[in-house]
């Protein structure tokens, strides 16, 4: 059940002891997961609250709580963006609702922020080198997940299985995906600490500069492709690259190569981690529209390819930059009626056309010895030696066997 914010509001006067609101409006959140309120104090402050829809995500909220509470002043200082403080917690149920400091600065919607000017591009790559540059031990210490490359490879093939057991993943984007996962040269890259649930909504902007990041809730170790994936879902390939080469100049570590074939193989890939969710949730209006994102997505791959997330092509498909004809269609073709014709008799050969077979002695080197009965013959009766012109085709003796 969706809470209001006004009811928000009521739950915040709970949370923080003489909080005072006098204006509450709804904030950007993900709907599936949380309801979120701003809220304008009597003192003119600004709060932020959230509250879980569900136990999930109301862990993930907890999970933050430890995350922020982790980072120390010291680093909080050396990053270029402003971090949310918990201002106070209260328990409804089973579930726990969180109430923030807000920060200055406003979300932007994706198309704001593309069609901004470039300096906002390189303060967002800023923002996540930061982020992508923070001490690993701040996630072990916090007891957060950590991955290794191919644990996390694994772990997107067992969610992919999972996925598939609904019936409700187009063929070819199961076909796709599980070939990239396959595909163990897109996997090679450095773990790092990885934001986890970065996009638009959890950007706060203010004019061409970064102010703050929000929605620490699923801080890790992992693949750092996963906080680009909301950039190469945004199709504006200027806007991406000139948020990676600033990522580029500012990370310690230079980025692997194929960075942006995970980031898109991972915007792909959120569609069917959003349609399990539904499912789970038993929310058909979630699942119908997860249902509908996937089969435009399958619709477009297919006829435009996509964007290229494995390294190796498809089995059957061309290799980039080859230019693939359709053969055309077998049309069978009846065999013709067949005609038999009487084989004409051939006229009598003249006297002085020879046969096509002579039959001439065996030469004297070749020739086998010679019986006595054969001996006995006169030596006219013996055909002479062909000449060595002679060009027939055998030489060919007949033995009477009665003679034996």
């Amino acid at each position: 059940m969706r809470r209001k914010p006004i009811e928000l509001a009521a739950v915040a006067t709970a949370a923080v002891p003489g909080l005072t609101p006098t204006a509450v409006s709804s904030a950007a959140d993900d709907p599936a997961d949380f309801d979120s309120a701003l809220l304008l104090d009597s003192e003119g402050k600004h709060w932020r609250v959230r509250s879980p829809r569900h136990a999930e995500a109301s862990a993930r909220l907890e999970t933050e709580f430890l995350v922020l509470r982790a980072f120390a002043p010291a680093i909080r200082a050396e990053l270029p963006f402003l971090m949310p403080t918990v201002a106070g917690s209260v328990r409804l149920g089973s579930l726990s609702t969180f109430v923030y400091s807000h920060l200055a600065g406003s979300t932007r919607s994706v198309e704001e922020l593309t069609a901004g000017p470039d300096a906002l591009a390189r303060e967002i790559g800023a923002a996540l080198a930061a982020i992508h540059d923070l001490p690993q031990s701040l996630v072990s210490n916090a007891d957060l997940p950590s991955y290794t490359p191919n644990e996390f490879r694994q772990r997107r093939l067992n969610e992919l299985d999972q996925a598939a057991t609904t019936g409700k993943i187009p063929a070819l984007l199961l076909r796709r995906w599980e070939h990239a996962l396959e595909d163990v040269s897109l996997w090679r890259f450095n773990p790092c600490v990885v934001h986890g649930d970065l996009h638009e909504d959890n950007l706060l902007v203010e004019g061409s500069r970064v102010t703050a990041v929000i929605g620490w809730t699923d801080l890790r170790i992992g693949d750092p492709a996963d906080d680009f994936a909301w950039l190469v879902a945004s199709n504006e390939q200027d806007f991406v690259d000139a948020v990676l080469n600033s990522y580029t100049e500012a990370r310690r570590d230079a980025p692997d190569q194929h960075l942006l074939r995970r980031a898109a193989l991972s915007a792909e890939f959120a569609l069917a981690q959003y349609l399990v969710k539904g499912i789970a949730a038993g929310d058909a209006a979630m699942v119908a529209e997860a249902e509908g994102m996937l089969e435009t997505l399958a619709s477009d791959i297919a006829e435009h390819g996509g964007q290229a997330i494995s390294v190796e092509p498809l089995p059957g498909q061309e290799a980039p930059g080859d230019t693939m004809v359709p053969a055309p269609a077998m049309t069978a073709v009846p065999a013709p009626a067949v005609t038999v014709v009487p084989v004409p008799e051939l006229p009598a050969q003249p006297a002085s056309v020879l046969p096509a077979v002579e039959v001439g002695p065996i030469p004297a080197d070749t020739e086998p010895a010679l019986d006595e009965a054969d001996q006995d013959q006169p030596a006219q009766n013996v055909p002479a030696i062909r000449s060595a012109d002679d060009t027939s085709t055998a030489a060919i003796s007949i033995i009477d066997v009665t003679k034996r």
